[in-house]
């Protein structure tokens, strides 16, 4: 029975019995409900360790899209989750916390990004992945880090262009495409947070270190860097690299999966502006434990919903991105 403190709080918060082995009873109740843990890079690593499918934002929707599981558990925040259930709308969709939101997402309500597409006609509408459904609905395409580049580089070069919301992959979107694409003023708390000064000073102390940045990063880091890429992109660079040290400039959960595939290496987490911080982690993403998780799988809450209407509309710009990343080679 779901509690109301619970649905007021957003997650199960009912104890955990002391000395159970959450890892093997999580296991089990995904065998016994037929239910798949999906994980995105900047979860924990105990939650990336015991997820079936661990990757970003393109891989995850990927994998959703193709699941034959009846219980999807999607540890991220909860627009992934929404896209998710989008995909799949016969499956049951969890997120072990609704307060796992995202600043990007955040920063482009869907009325005022409705308000802002009808002001300019004629525009076709992008927009990043790190967005509600309903900002998803007004949309013609959607993107991700990993085929961005592709899929604006896929229209025609004089085709007039909105991109939403964040506008540090935008303008970097633009500079390396000439395109001039009309961006929306949205950025992510945690990748707007790396100090130029210290990823220097850092370059000073390890000479050899290659550094690796999303393009979510504002331009003076992305200048630093020597590779600039997406979660996915950043991780198959540092495997395949001959270099021995990296300095990282995205949100410190995908060190995790780095370290396990290159246990040799060393990768040294860019820090934030905040001298109080060594690394740069989302607070959101964070919210995602082990309790949270075991509990939603128990008791098959919180689970994602999405208007049927918006679902209708927010599939198709969804769908056109998957079958243009497959086309591509995504």
């Amino acid at each position: 029975m779901i509690k109301k403190e619970w649905l007021e709080k957003g997650f199960i918060d009912e104890p955990v019995e002391s000395g159970l082995d959450l890892k093997k009873e999580i296991r089990n109740l995904c065998r016994e409900k037929n239910a798949v843990i999906m994980a995105h890079y900047y979860t924990e690593g105990v939650i990336q360790d015991l997820a079936d499918f661990v990757g970003d934002s393109l891989a995850l929707a990927q994998k959703a899209a193709k699941t034959d599981a009846d219980i999807i558990v999607m540890c991220g925040v909860h627009f992934m989750g929404e896209t998710n259930k989008i995909l799949c709308p016969g499956k049951k969709v969890l997120v072990p916390d609704l307060n796992a939101t995202c600043s990007l997402a955040e920063s482009c309500p869907a009325d005022e990004f409705a308000r802002f597409v009808a002001a300019h006609p004629g525009y076709k509408v992008i927009s990043y992945v790190n967005t509600t459904a309903a900002t998803k609905a007004v949309t013609d395409v959607v993107v991700t880090s990993s085929n961005a580049r592709q899929i604006v580089e896929s229209f025609p070069k004089d085709e007039k262009i909105i991109f939403g919301p964040d506008r540090n992959l935008g303008n970097y979107i633009n500079s390396i495409t000439g395109r001039q694409m009309l961006l929306w003023n949205g950025a992510c708390h945690v990748h707007e947070k790396f100090s130029v000064e210290k990823i220097l000073e850092l370059k000073k102390a390890h000479p050899d270190a290659k550094v690796l940045a999303h393009p979510e990063c504002k331009g003076a880091v992305l200048k630093l860097a020597d590779v600039v890429g997406s979660t996915a992109a950043l991780l198959k660079f540092a495997t395949k690299s001959e270099s021995t040290e990296f300095i990282v400039a995205t949100e410190s959960g995908i060190l995790h999966e780095m370290q396990k595939a290159c246990p040799q290496k060393t990768f040294i987490p860019a820090p934030p502006d905040d001298s109080a911080c060594a690394c740069n982690e989302c607070n959101y993403m964070r919210l995602i434990t082990l309790e949270k998780l075991y509990n939603t799988l128990k008791y098959e809450w919180p689970e994602i919903t999405v208007d049927s209407e918006i679902a209708e509309k927010a599939i198709k710009p969804i769908h056109k991105m998957l079958e243009i990343s497959e086309k591509l080679g995504l």
